[in-house]
């Protein structure tokens, strides 16, 4: 949702600022003006959301260091542990 959200939000902010201060001619009962504002809003929002997932989804990874542990058994029936530490 990180880039992706934050161009729907940019549009929804764009497409709500031309409805609010550049459309003036106005239906009956229905207000171009409001879902501009409306639009607006919802884009803002949306596009803090969007930024802190995308924030937070771009965090470097601290460590990469790795453990592994399996366990193996040979024809004799016989079980080893094994622990593997990558670096």
């Amino acid at each position: 949702m990180g880039r992706t959200g934050m161009v729907f939000s940019v549009i929804a902010i764009a497409a709500g600022a031309v409805m609010y201060w550049a459309v003036t001619s106005q239906g009956h009962g229905f207000r171009l003006s409001t879902v501009g504002v409306i639009l607006m809003v919802v884009g803002g929002v949306g596009l803090v959301a969007s930024a802190i997932i995308f924030g937070v989804s771009r965090r470097p990874v601290v460590s990469r260091d790795h453990t592994f542990d399996r366990e193996t058994t040979d024809a004799q029936g016989r079980s080893t542990a094994v622990h593997e530490y990558v670096h």
